[in-house]
């Protein structure tokens, strides 16, 4: 049984060796893909901003705190890393105002591209996915084996794990979930709540996916499965399935999917679902306190794969990586099977 958040199987035999990870903001450059392009017209202004060392709500609160406006007004797609230059779109609901320069938005580590209207607020969510630029520096491994390792994770893919950084610092947060499930802990804001239950839910999904990578099952479809699309979330459950899904996921058009825990019964059925109740069965406080807290069934892919990537060695032997991934995925994931990261000397500026 899984009971680690770092306790997990690598499918390409674990990381080369080691290197420098965020070095400098530089070093992880992440752009939205919103997926759409704004209408141009309606109540919302929207706002394609890059941040640097700023996360997704500060600067949605700096943007508020410029137009004297209320926090709740500003909304954006997804969370961003912090340490790193990011560019994503936050609207900010202004019916009947004119938009505004961007001089009046920019500040400190915060710098507005672009500046249109849509007759749609930005919900959590809603985008496509996102496009990673990252560095490695110094490597203790050999760049051709980097070149091979990647080649392979960008044919093979990788189980699709929720990252560490899900579950807090030291990975403690699936720890006080379930101190919160005993009643032993009570969250200060909603915002705490859903974290922990975000690494509670996300822990058991690692499990499962860790569970049929140990038995050999996590890229052979069985009876009874879920299968799911990779970039949109949607899934096709067992009844509504028209019966070529394994050539179809063979053919990588669609993908195995696990569950996220929630109350009722499990979306799969037969033989995958007897496996994964017995994957499962040891997180039993687990599982009931999610159900507790009104989550619902939901079912996530097991298999993460970078899209239009490229791999570059750099004049000075580091390594430079390009891709796309789905929303909601980790890029730290795919880089987990290449290398062991060391955040030891990132730059932060306070």
């Amino acid at each position: 049984m899984i009971s680690d958040t770092h306790d997990l199987p690598f499918l390409h035999g674990g990381p080369l060796g080691r290197a420098r990870f965020k070095v400098h903001p530089e070093d992880f450059v992440v752009e939205e893909l919103l997926g759409f392009e704004p209408s141009g017209e309606g109540e919302h202004c929207l706002v394609w901003a890059e941040k640097r060392n700023l996360d997704s709500n500060a600067a949605a609160a700096r943007l508020a705190d410029a137009l004297g406006i209320r926090r709740r007004l500003v909304s954006h797609c997804g969370l961003k890393d912090r340490h790193a230059v990011t560019r994503q779109w936050f609207s900010l609901h202004m019916p009947g105002q004119a938009s505004p320069e961007p001089a009046v938005l920019e500040s400190d580590g915060l710098r507005v591209l672009r500046i249109t209207r849509n007759t749609r607020k930005l919900r959590r969510g809603i985008h496509l996915g996102n496009r990673f630029t990252i560095r490695l520096r110094e490597p203790d491994f050999d760049a051709a084996l980097a070149a091979q390792r990647w080649q392979a994770i960008t044919q093979k893919g990788v189980p699709n794990y929720f990252g560490t950084q899900r579950f807090g610092n030291e990975g403690q947060n699936v720890a006080k979930a379930r101190a919160m499930f005993r009643g032993e802990f009570t969250p200060g804001d909603r915002l705490l709540r859903g974290l922990l239950l975000s690494a509670a839910r996300s822990h058991l999904f690692n499990a499962v996916v860790a569970g049929r990578m140990t038995r050999g099952s996590w890229d052979k479809p069985l009876a009874g499965e879920v299968f799911g699309f990779a970039d949109n979330g949607t899934i096709l459950l067992p009844e509504n399935q028209r019966g070529d899904e394994v050539e179809r996921f063979e053919k990588g058009i669609v993908e195995l999917t696990a569950p996220l825990w929630g109350s009722g019964e499990l979306q799969s059925v037969d033989e995958v679902r007897s496996l994964e109740q017995e994957l499962l069965a040891g997180f039993s406080d687990i599982t009931a306190g999610l159900e507790a807290f009104g989550l619902r069934q939901e079912r996530r892919v097991m298999r993460l794969r970078p899209l239009d990537s490229t791999f570059e060695v750099m004049d000075n032997g580091d390594l430079q990586f390009r891709f796309d991934l789905p929303k909601g995925t980790y890029a730290t994931t795919l880089l987990s099977e290449l290398a062991e990261l060391d955040e030891t000397d990132v730059l932060t500026i306070h």
